[in-house]
């Protein structure tokens, strides 16, 4: 990152933070805090859900007759998007949901695996992610996108249906709204995979990230809004003196 592709150290008055950052604060909320971490990802997928009603409310689209194509990642960030997803049938959109398989081998995390069995009891199919699970007509007949596929922890390109999901997502001509950042971008760093998800806004969590300042991720991510998720006000204060 060049000096003048930097980002700010401070942020609408919130500190700009790296993934390790936010790996700490969400480790201190819950241990220090005891804020369970299923609690703070109920608080932000409901965030995204209203967020994004608002969002598309806003263009005049109507989620409950255009809908919303909902795709998760295997991970933290596909967590939230399943409850997402959850509030925003329950707000009155059309929700199609795509989710990445775990690892060969594996399981889906517990806070996922929760959210996973909560979405499919609100009534939502869960359909898997890959070159034929029919995502790409989805997109062509939906109103808007939620990107819920890779959050600060992932690293390097996305692969396998995750690159599927991705490259549909980059050439869909509906608006996209990135949870926590567009799938591509660095956390760190703001540099954009190829191929990444260009968003029409991106509704990160708790504090702004650093590569989604940055210069090169700009038009990645479009419009920023940063949502409190629950963070105790004592550990951003913490950060901001730091």
């Amino acid at each position: 990152m060049t000096p003048d592709d930097a980002p700010p150290a401070v942020w609408q008055g919130l500190p700009v933070v790296g993934a390790a950052e936010m790996r700490a604060l969400d480790f201190d909320a819950t241990a220090r805090f005891g804020i369970p971490a299923l609690e703070l990802m109920e608080n932000a997928g409901k965030a995204v859900a209203r967020e994004t009603l608002a969002f598309l409310k806003a263009r005049g689209i109507d989620a409950a007759k255009d809908g919303v194509v909902v795709c998760c990642g295997r991970g933290a960030n596909g967590g939230d998007g399943l409850v997402a997803a959850r509030h925003l049938l329950a707000g009155g959109a059309r929700v199609s949901v795509f989710l990445c398989a775990p690892k060969a081998g594996a399981d889906y995390p517990d806070l996922v695996r929760a959210n996973l069995d909560a979405a499919r009891k609100a009534g939502l199919e869960i359909k898997p992610l890959g070159a034929d699970s029919g995502l790409s007509k989805a997109l062509a007949s939906c109103a808007a996108a939620l990107d819920a596929l890779l959050g600060t922890g992932a690293r390097g390109k996305p692969v396998g249906a995750l690159h599927h999901a991705v490259a549909e997502l980059a050439r869909c001509k509906r608006p996209v709204v990135a949870l926590d950042l567009p799938t591509g971008v660095d956390a760190d760093t703001g540099e954009c995979s190829s191929p990444c998800v260009t968003a029409a806004l991106t509704l990160t969590l708790g504090l702004p990230k650093r590569g989604l300042l940055a210069a090169r991720a700009k038009r990645a991510v479009g419009e920023l809004k940063v949502l409190d998720i629950g963070y105790p006000a004592e550990l951003i204060r913490g950060l901001l003196k730091a």
